[in-house]
């Protein structure tokens, strides 16, 4: 018996949503449904043009992990904050979901990274992030004992950005294999898929990472192409398996010949996607670790996104695990 589920690594950010329209996105050059990396002095010149705002911890990794743990499976994250309030409230947030989270945080600067959320009537969220204290996340940050009990160690390819990480995550899965356990990388965005294109696919084709989850755009960036049935079938031969999310069309699965495509969740209203994919993640990720068809992981990562998108905010306001109940899927 492995002590976790799922380890989660990723970039720990609390997050500060605001709703605004599309002229102040233009007015503040902020670009729409982007996660634009920011400066200090730009991460106070636009909280101070904020509405109205929502503080919630988030950082995908993050929300994954409390995904993981709402389902009721065993999770872990690892990332860094600083000895500050926000660093303070993101490891309130994280351990009330029930996750276990214990990397020290930075005693000096730079401060706990937030992001400033911006989410437009259509729901559609733009994201500029400074990343402060994140950048600092290094090999000593790595829990080898939890890495060794986790069945599946995921991390977030926004950790390409800080250079340290890399080696974190390059240790973390020689561990994670060492012990027999698997790992798998959320590609992101297609910005980051962009600037980190080749290395993506070297730890894919070296075997590094085994399981790869992306939306459309993300994995039509990562193979440069604009046919998405060619993507999927570089997708099957790079990696043991990949789900790749498709909006409202819901999502598709390859494993090798294997496709398994599940439709979305029905969802009255779409509030906030802030988050979407992050749950989709800790569903599918609930369900591979249980031993679940990869059909039954897909519902269960449709259904953990289409509750999160109908909320403000990350991180699930109900219990995923009785929606699954009462979806039949538990």
């Amino acid at each position: 018996m492995t002590k976790y589920d799922v380890l989660t690594i990723g970039n720990a950010i609390v997050d500060i949503i605001a709703r605004c329209d599309d002229a102040f996105l233009n007015e503040n050059g902020i670009i729409k449904g982007a996660m634009n990396l920011i400066d200090a002095e730009r991460a106070e010149l636009l909280y101070s043009r904020m509405g109205p705002a929502v503080e919630a911890s988030g950082g995908s990794a993050g929300n994954t992990a409390a995904g993981v743990a709402s389902l009721g499976g065993r999770a872990a994250y690892f990332g860094k904050t600083a000895s500050d309030q926000l660093g303070e409230i993101f490891a309130h947030d994280i351990r009330a979901q029930g996750v276990y989270f214990q990397t020290k945080p930075l005693e000096t600067v730079p401060p706990t990274a937030r992001s400033m959320i911006f989410v437009t009537e259509d729901g559609e969220r733009s994201m500029n992030t400074y990343l402060g204290a994140c950048v600092e996340l290094g090999p000593e940050d790595v829990e080898a004992d939890v890495v060794a009990e986790a069945k599946v160690t995921y991390f977030e390819g926004y950790l390409w950005d800080p250079p340290r990480a890399k080696d974190a995550i390059r240790e973390t899965a020689r561990i994670a294999h060492a012990n027999g356990r698997e790992t798998a990388i959320t590609l992101s965005d297609s910005f980051c898929v962009h600037r980190y294109r080749d290395e993506f696919l070297e730890l894919m084709r070296s075997g590094t990472v085994d399981i790869v989850f992306a939306n459309k755009q993300e994995a039509l960036a990562l193979y440069e192409t604009e046919d998405f049935d060619l993507a999927l079938e570089k997708l099957s031969k790079d990696c043991k398996l990949a789900a790749v999310t498709l909006s409202e069309e819901g999502s598709v699965v390859v494993r090798g010949d294997e496709r398994v495509r599940v439709t979305a969740t029905p969802i009255a209203q779409v509030v906030d996607t802030t988050g979407a994919g992050d749950l989709y993640a800790a569903g599918f990720l609930h369900g591979y670790t249980s031993g679940r068809s990869l059909e039954d992981c897909s519902k269960l990562g449709n259904l953990a996104a289409g509750i999160v998108i109908g909320q403000i905010g990350p991180r699930p306001m109900v219990s995923l695990e009785t929606a699954a109940k009462q979806a039949g899927l538990a």
